[in-house]
């Protein structure tokens, strides 16, 4: 797996899983993740053709929603418990896979330049 999968991955998961949250609680920070899906997966042809400016918008955006939902999303989730804790995981999960693997391609990258 490289880079733009991994963006790829994610951004169809936060647009899925945050739409279903959406759907189950009809709030409108709900779509936040939907949204910051569809700009994930926009930047992924970019990515996949090597921009780096697109690559870096996309590690930003990435990590804004992986601190959102860790830091403001993940203690409300495990109080009210049941499916909406799994989604959020979920979010978390492939989001900070997505992270991991901007890191290892900037990394990689920088080593063929040496």
């Amino acid at each position: 797996m490289n880079a733009s999968k991994a963006n790829l991955i994610n951004s169809i998961s936060l647009i899925v899983l945050g739409f279903w949250g959406y759907i189950d609680s009809s709030s409108m920070t709900a779509l936040i993740p939907v949204g910051m899906g569809l700009i994930l997966g926009g930047c992924t042809n970019q990515i996949k053709k090597g921009n780096k400016l697109i690559a870096h918008i996309a590690v930003l955006g990435t990590l804004m929603i992986l601190i959102s939902l860790i830091g403001m999303r993940l203690p409300k989730s495990i109080d009210q418990g049941g499916v909406g804790l799994y989604r959020v995981i979920g979010m978390i999960a492939t989001s900070s896979i997505a992270f991991l693997y901007f890191i290892k391609s900037f990394i990689d990258n920088r080593r063929s330049k040496q």
